[in-house]
């Protein structure tokens, strides 16, 4: 826990948290609760929007996760840059990154890999947004300290060939080729292979698709270059819009013959995903950082600021349920929309938390 937070950091980078943790911890069950209640053309949109595809396709909601990576990469050149050019040994950077990625990897068993449950028949080694998180952050922190910025971009397009390749060609025991539907991919295979009884037990997959966490963490390590870059910051907003919108164009392509599936990480998904994400940090870096419009901006800061807080708490504690205690008189007047303003309720209860940290000046960092 730190009383101090390092000035060397762009607001919009802080309020782009912010929003993302806003669509994580409040409007992606706020939706779905308004459409169970009034059930219009409009809540539905929204509702699904806020639902992830049965596989293929790309709905609003699978912009969040890889957003979460994206910008822990944008944030490396920040923190990296002066201390790999200033310690006389790289490898004296190892056990910071090293306790990062084994505090990440915790956090993602105590909110979803079911460590609270004190169960080994329902623990889950590999499950959650945190520990893909840290697979991203260890190994862009390892191309960060040892590769030039050539060799990035090489091991961001390795990357992606060689997961894709995989994906498109690999020989599946049993099943015969590799194809990209559920139950007959080999990064599916490779998961229930290795984990056995300790897989998530879902479609997602998680080891082969280190190598997709890895690229959408390196796009944000690219964009975070271009952030520090000694251009004026309009040419900077001009240049992440024209690498945003070359992202989307390239996984546009690629998407005609290897569709984007975000359940896997794939090739086609991290392109379109990272270029979505390059847009998202252009617009935020060009309100806040070029034209200077901060205001509205503070409540997104206070959740940004305090991101890895906000996700863990609001996965360990039931905050809707919380706020039930406060609200239950209400129920008989709000009838069918009683879980939707509940919701509000529980997203109330940790935005104070929040807010009290900020006002204390108060930030856990990993």
């Amino acid at each position: 826990m730190s009383n101090t937070i390092n000035n060397n950091r762009l607001l919009s980078i802080d309020v782009i948290r912010g929003f993302d943790m806003l669509m994580i911890i409040f409007a992606d069950r706020f939706f779905a609760h308004l459409h169970q209640a009034s059930q219009t053309e409009v809540t539905h949109f929204f509702a699904i929007q806020f639902e992830h595809p049965d596989w293929f396709g790309f709905h609003f909601y699978d912009i969040i996760m890889p957003l979460f990576l994206f910008l822990v990469g944008v944030v490396i050149p920040f923190s990296m840059e002066r201390r790999v050019t200033e310690i006389d040994n790289k490898l004296k950077l190892y056990p910071h990154i090293i306790k990062r990625f084994c505090v990440l990897f915790i956090l993602g068993w105590i909110v979803q890999g079911n460590l609270l449950s004190l169960d080994i028949n329902k623990f889950q080694i590999f499950s959650n947004t945190l520990q893909a998180i840290a697979v991203g952050y260890f190994f862009s922190c390892l191309a960060f300290i040892h590769l030039n910025k050539k060799s990035r971009y090489i091991l961001f397009a390795l990357c992606l060939l060689v997961y894709g390749l995989l994906l498109e060609f690999a020989n599946i025991p049993g099943i015969g080729k590799s194809e990209l539907l559920p139950d007959k991919n080999i990064a599916l295979y490779i998961d229930h292979y290795v984990f056995g009884r300790f897989d998530d037990g879902y479609q997602y997959t998680w080891l082969l698709s280190g190598l997709g966490f890895i690229a959408t963490t390196l796009s944000g390590v690219f964009v975070g270059e271009i952030l520090r870059s000694k251009i004026p910051r309009n040419k900077i907003a001009i240049n992440l819009i024209l690498v945003g919108v070359g992202l989307l164009i390239v996984g546009l392509i690629l998407n005609i013959w290897h569709p984007s599936v975000k359940k896997i990480w794939n090739s086609t998904f991290v392109l379109l995903s990272s270029g979505v994400c390059t847009l998202l940090m252009a617009l935020f870096y060009w309100i806040i950082d070029v034209k200077g419009k901060t205001k509205w901006s503070f409540p997104l800061k206070v959740i940004g600021i305090n991101a890895i807080t906000a996700y863990v708490l609001s996965h360990v504690i039931d905050f809707p349920e919380v706020a039930k205690y406060i609200l239950f008189g209400t129920e008989q007047y709000l009838g069918v929309y009683y879980n939707s303003f509940a919701t509000v309720g529980g997203f109330a209860i940790i935005y104070l938390i929040l807010w009290y940290m900020n006002k204390n000046k108060t930030y856990i960092k990993i």
